[in-house]
């Protein structure tokens, strides 16, 4: 469902993704792990079609995200890092917002608007003014107008930003379920855990590259010795980090 190939983004010298080749089946929940600047971001913008790529290509469903951009953004939901709502409208109209600028037929919205509200325990505020909701509601929120349309594909940035040990626990078993009936889940979290708990393949990312990726499992099999994936993750970042200044460090003394 999302295919990538040699995806890279450049703001003048810095290199924030560099030629990244990727592919995620239909009914994965892939997580991609990575220290801050690794890359996460900026690749799940592209893929979104928040952000056009230097050079390469990423594909939703077949469709390119650049030259087909309709078709793709169809089939995608997109859960960002901080959500950016609209803080005038209440949760109920934000809701029938999103349905009409997916075409979504109005009962249809309203019947799926008032379930995942529910769903998501926001039934209570969906008549109040989304500005007087907390960050952990916003985010739930969010989640709710993400699935409203029934996504194919659907790419979070670090959702678990201010949510209550509910919350949490209440979305990774909702997207455990998705996945099984067939939702593609590409993911980025800190939360080493959570990704080791439900990730399906785990991408492991640093300086703009996609170091290893494999099933939790198999990442661990590549480490010096036994440990968790948060040992594994220190080690693969911490290597390629020394990498990165020796080759630095070359260039320094070759100039």
């Amino acid at each position: 469902m999302i295919t990538i190939r040699n995806l890279s983004k450049h703001y003048g010298d810095k290199i924030a993704v560099a030629g990244l080749d990727l592919d995620v089946p239909a009914g994965e929940l892939f997580c991609m792990l990575g220290p801050n600047g690794a890359g996460k971001t900026t690749t799940l913008r592209m893929i979104t079609g928040l952000l056009r790529p230097t050079g390469g290509r990423a594909q939703v469903g077949g469709f390119d995200i650049v030259e087909q951009a309709l078709q793709a953004k169809a089939l995608l939901g997109y859960v960002p890092d901080r959500p950016y709502l609209y803080d005038r409208l209440t949760g109920r109209e934000l809701m029938r917002f999103v349905g009409g600028l997916y075409g979504m037929d109005e009962a249809l919205c309203e019947s799926r608007s008032e379930s995942l509200l529910e769903s998501f325990s926001l039934g209570h505020a969906h008549d109040q003014l989304v500005g007087t909701y907390s960050h952990g509601m916003r985010q739930k929120l969010s989640f709710a107008a993400c699935f409203l349309h029934q996504p194919k594909v659907v790419v979070i940035d670090e959702p678990w930003v201010g949510l209550d040990p509910r919350s949490i626990r209440r979305i990774k078993d909702d997207l455990r379920q998705r996945a099984a009936n067939g939702l593609t889940v590409m993911m980025s979290t800190h939360t080493l855990s959570i990704a080791e708990e439900l990730a399906d393949r785990v991408g492991i990312f640093h300086g703009g590259r996609l170091l290893r990726v494999g099933t939790v499992e198999e990442i661990k099999a590549i480490a010096s010795g036994p440990g968790s994936l948060e040992d594994v993750f220190l080690e693969l970042t911490a290597e390629d980090a020394d990498t990165q200044a020796d080759q630095t460090q070359a260039r320094e003394i070759t100039a």
